[in-house]
């Protein structure tokens, strides 16, 4: 089983949890500085709020697919990258207070996808250095960008 990610930054991290917590009827999974994620079963929904600029509107900051095992990462990492498209795969990163292992794909319209599997707890929220997770919109296209250049 499997479910969407959608990634949101949100100028009110604190109106923006207590709306969803009423919308989806579930309190976040996970709470942090900067940072919270609900786990909803129903639709199933993964929902990450990044905290961003206040005087900014919500906007998207990455869609996902959280699968449950390093294997079904693989497994997608093959796939997408036997289909043609552009592969950015990151093993143990840390990012969004979580140890992953994801690999990364850009839309037709450059919209950044990640299928990652979370492999434990991390005690930050900003990317690694090499890591396209919770970069802003000129990183992920840098990286992207410079990946696709390696291949």
């Amino acid at each position: 089983m499997s479910r969407v990610q959608l990634a949101l930054r949100v100028a009110d991290l604190d109106g923006s949890v207590a709306f969803y917590s009423k919308l989806f009827g579930v309190e976040p999974a996970k709470r942090r500085p900067g940072y919270a994620n609900f786990a909803v079963e129903q639709p199933p929904l993964k929902l990450v709020l990044i905290e961003g600029q206040a005087d900014e509107p919500t906007v998207m900051d990455h869609l996902g697919v959280e699968v449950f095992s390093t294997a079904e990462v693989t497994a997608a990492t093959d796939r997408l990258r036997e289909s043609g498209l552009v592969t950015l795969p990151e093993n143990d990163t840390e990012c969004c207070y979580a140890l992953q292992d994801k690999v990364w794909v850009h839309g037709p319209g450059d919209e950044p996808w990640e299928v990652y599997v979370v492999k434990g707890d991390a005690d930050h929220l900003d990317k690694a250095a090499d890591s396209v997770c919770c970069a802003g919109d000129a990183e992920k296209a840098d990286a992207v960008s410079e990946s696709s250049r390696a291949r």
